[in-house]
C-alpha cells in the first residue's frame, strides 16, 4: 500500500526537533546534528536554520537578586549538507549548537564561604559548545523496506566565559573575567529501517560523551586559567509513519547520560578557584507531533514535548513542557521553513547550601520560554 500526498512532509520532524530543542530542554542541552537529512532524496541536500530562544527564570529566593531573571537570551545556527556517493551510501556534514547555557546577575550572585570554590560573587557565565561532524550511511535493500547503518565522528568545540567579584584590597571588589577554550572528539552510530511508500522510517541513534579539558586566560590575560568538565552520552529513538493520505504522525524518546555532570572546576594561577555544583540525575525527553500535507506547496505540524529536570538540590534545572508549530513552504528553488514554540518550565529550589541562618540556597518560579526558527532547504 501507498500513502499518497505525503511528500511535501519531507523533514518536517526534522523541523519539529529543532524548534523543541531549542526551548530550554534538558539540563544545557541545545541543538541536534541534523542527520535525519541522509534520508531526504536527492543527490544533494542542503539545510540551514537560525533558531532565537528567550527563556524566563526569576529568583524568587535567595541570598542575593530576588526578583532577577537571570536567563539571557541566546541564539542557535544549524547546516546539514548531504551528498550521495552511491545507491547505497549518503555522507552529511553537520554543525549544530549543541550545548549552552548564558546567565548573568544584577548584583554579585552570593555564595556560601562555606562551601569550597563558591566564595565569589557571580557576575555573568556563559558557555557554548558548537558540534562539527561527518556522519555515513550505509542502506541495504530487504524484502520488505531498507535497511541502513549509521555511522561518524564530530568535534565539540568549547568556548567559557566567567566574570566574578573577587575580595579586594581595602575591601574593595575586584572584577575578574576568564576565558577558556578547548576540544574533545566523539562518535555517534546507530541504525535506521524505512518503508519509503508510507513514510515509515524507525531509527536509534547513539551519541558518545565527552571530556572537555580546556585551557585560558585569567584577570584579561595577566594570569593563566584552566577548567575541566564532562559532556553526556545520549541514546535517541525516533518514529514515523503516515497514518493517511496527507497525514504523518511521529515521535521520540531520549536518554541523556546527565548524572556525569558533576562539577565544573576552574583553576588559575592567581589565587583564585571556582567549582559550579550539579550533580545532577539522567535526563529523559519523550516528543510527539502530527504533520499535514495541506497542498504540494505547503505542509505543516504540531509537537508536545515533556523533558525531566535534571536537578537534585544543587542547582535550578527543572522539568520542561513545549507545545511548538512549524510550517513548511516550497517554492521554486527549495522549502522555507518557519517554526516556534512556547514551553512551560518548573519551579526548582536548592537544599545543599545550608540551612537556617546560613541559608545560601536559591529557588526560581515557574516561567515561559518562547522560540522562533527560520530556515531553508536546497535539493538537487
Amino acid at each position: 500500500m501507498v500513502i499518497k500526498g505525503i511528500a511535501t512532509l519531507s523533514g518536517a520532524t526534522a523541523l519539529s526537533l529543532l524548534a523543541m530543542a531549542a526551548a530550554n530542554a534538558g539540563g544545557f542541552s541545545r541543538g541536534t546534528a541534523d542527520t535525519d537529512i541522509l534520508f531526504e532524496q536527492g543527490n544533494f541536500n542542503a539545510r540551514t536554520s537560525v533558531t532565537v530562544v528567550s527563556p524566563e527564570r526569576k529568583i524568587v529566593s535567595g541570598p542575593s537578586n530576588v526578583g532577577h531573571d537571570y536567563a539571557d537570551s541566546y541564539v542557535m545556527p544549524s547546516l546539514a549538507a548531504k551528498f550521495r556517493i552511491s545507491d547505497n551510501l549518503s555522507c552529511a556534514g553537520t554543525v549544530a549548537n549543541s550545548f549552552g547555557a548564558a546567565s548573568s546577575f544584577d548584583a554579585p550572585r552570593a555564595q556560601a564561604a562555606a562551601f569550597p570554590y563558591t566564595m565569589y560573587g557571580k557576575l555573568d557565565e556563559t558557555f557554548t559548545v558548537m558540534e562539527y561532524a561527518a556522519t555515513c550511511a550505509v542502506g541495504f535493500d530487504l524484502d520488505k523496506g531498507r535497511l541502513s547503518v549509521i555511522a561518524g565522528a564530530y568535534v565539540d568545540d568549547f568556548d567559557y566565559d566567567l566574570s566574578v567579584v573577587i575580595p579586594g584590597t581595602g575591601g574593595a571588589p575586584t572584577r575578574l573575567p576568564v576565558e577558556l577554550g578547548g576540544t574533545a572528539w566523539g562518535w555517534r552510530g546507530g541504525l535506521a529501517y524505512e518503508i519509503p511508500d508510507i513514510a515509515l522510517r524507525a531509527q536509534v541513534l547513539y551519541r558518545s560523551g565527552t571530556k572537555i579539558e580546556a585551557t585560558g586566560t585569567a584577570a584579561g590575560g595577566l594570569g593563566y586559567a584552566e577548567g575541566e568538565g564532562k559532556l553526556p552520552q545520549s541514546v535517541e529513538a525516533k518514529f514515523q509513519t503516515g497514518i493517511a493520505p496527507g497525514w504523518l504522525a511521529y515521535g521520540s524518546v531520549k536518554w541523556t547520560d546527565w548524572s556525569v555532570n558533576k562539577t565544573l572546576d576552574l583553576t588559575t594561577n592567581l589565587g583564585f578557584s571556582s567549582q559550579n555544583r550539579y550533580y545532577w540525575r539522567d535526563g529523559w525527553t519523550i516528543m510527539g507531533g502530527i504533520g499535514h500535507s495541506f497542498n504540494d506547496q505547503i505542509s505543516g505540524t504540531a509537537f508536545l514535548m515533556w523533558d525531566r529536570g535534571t536537578s537534585t538540590g544543587w542547582d535550578l534545572h527543572g522539568d520542561v513542557v513545549t507545545l511548538g508549530a512549524g510550517l513548511i513552504m516550497k517554492d521554486g528553488f527549495g522549502e522555507l521553513r518557519l517554526g516556534g514554540g512556547v514551553s512551560r518550565v518548573g519551579s526548582v529550589k536548592e537544599d545543599k547550601y545550608g540551612d537556617g541562618s546560613s541559608n545560601y540556597n536559591y529557588a526560581v518560579g515557574s516561567g515561559w520560554s518562547v522560540s522562533g526558527l527560520a530556515g531553508y532547504s536546497l535539493k538537487w
